[in-house]
Order: C-alpha cells, then structure tokens, then sequence
C-alpha cells in the first residue's frame, strides 16, 4: 500500500477521532444531567431520565444515527451530517455513561454527604463538590471502555454521509483492490488510538487516585 493511501486513512483517523471525542465530552454532561435527575427522586425528573436511558440502550446506535438523520429536516432543523453523527454518538453515550455513574453515585459513603450538609454546602454544591469527584473515581474504568466503545462505533456514522476510517478503507480497498493491506492498516490505526486513549486512561486514574489518597 503506497504512503498516499495511508496518508488518506489517517485523515479520516483525524475525523473519527474529534467526532468521537466531541461526542463522549457532550455525552459525559448529558449524563451528569440524567444522574442528577434520578438523584433528585422527584418522580417526573427520574421518569425522563430513565426514558432517555432505556431508550438510548435499547436501540441500536445505527438505528437512531438514520432516525436523527431523517427526522431534524422534518422539523425543520437543517444540520451537516457531522452535526447529525456528533448529536447521534453524544446521545447514545450518555445513556450508557449515566448507568455507569449511577452505580458511581450509589457507592458514595452517606456519611460524607452528611458532613458536607453539616458544613453549610447545598444540594447543588454537594453534588458537584463531593458525589461527581467520587463518583467519577469508582466509575473511570469503565467511561474510559465506554469512550473505546464509542471510537469503535464511530464507524456506523458512515451511514450519515461521514467519511471516517472504516468508510475510507472502503472506498480505497475498492478503488485499488488491495482489501487485505488496506483494511489491515484501518485495523492498526484503530488499535493504536484506542491503546492511547487506554494509555491516557491509566495515568488519569492514578492521578485521581493520588489525588484522593
């Protein structure tokens, strides 16, 4: 396979990547949002969330990539594909980020949450102050599979109009006929991104580690 080919499958790494990062930095708000909204026990807030949740999980992503991809122009919302992929990966991810860090939450010691009541803190800044911090520690390994999982799912967003890594070796490996060189090279480039992120996974969990010892 010629350097040009593999120059091409790395911009399309370029794209997967800030899609997908973009999209688990949107979906981890989106699931502090859908946290808080079980945490706060009020029935129509808990309602909503788990809604979102069950239906997020329970549809496969492909299936709501078409679904808002088909549905924004009907309502009259004219987006680009890469708006409708990012709004598609952000949704999808934040159902499975807020189970995660609901279990998070759920492990966090009573008796803190009593002392930071007893300090004078609100229920906003304790959430924030003292529940997202340890929830986020008990929970990192598995944000950090699920952003792995993301990257890897990025390469259904081909079906809004993205060209991303597997859409790129696609198209080469049928313009050049060359599957196997090809698709062994997309293969490289997504182990490679994804050990990083692991990488960089496991050196933000010993810091937050060392910061809590």
């Amino acid at each position: 396979m010629t350097l040009k080919l593999f120059t091409l499958l790395l911009q399309a790494a370029v794209s997967t990547l800030g899609i997908s990062l973009i999209s688990i930095a949107i979906g981890f708000v989106i699931a502090i949002v859908l946290s808080a909204a079980i945490l706060s026990h009020k029935p129509a807030y808990v309602f909503s969330a788990r809604l979102f949740i069950s239906f997020f999980r329970g549809v496969p992503l492909l299936v709501q990539l078409l679904l808002i991809y088909t549905l924004l122009p009907v309502i009259g919302i004219n987006v680009p594909s890469i708006v409708a992929a990012i709004v598609g990966l952000s949704l999808c991810t934040a159902a499975y980020q807020a189970e995660n860090l609901r279990g998070g939450f759920e492990s966090v010691p009573p008796g803190l949450i009593e002392a930071a009541e007893v300090t004078g803190l609100n229920p906003q800044q304790t959430f924030f102050r003292i529940r997202v911090p340890i929830a986020l520690r008990l929970t990192f390994p598995a944000l950090i599979n699920e952003a792995i999982m993301i990257l890897k799912s990025s390469s259904l967003v081909s079906v809004v109009g993205i060209i991303e890594i597997t859409k790129m070796a696609q198209d080469l490996a049928s313009s050049t006929y060359l599957p196997i060189p090809i698709f062994a090279s997309a293969a490289l480039i997504y182990l490679v991104i994804n050990s990083f992120v692991v990488l960089i996974g496991r050196f933000a969990e010993r810091s937050l580690g060392g910061a809590s010892a």
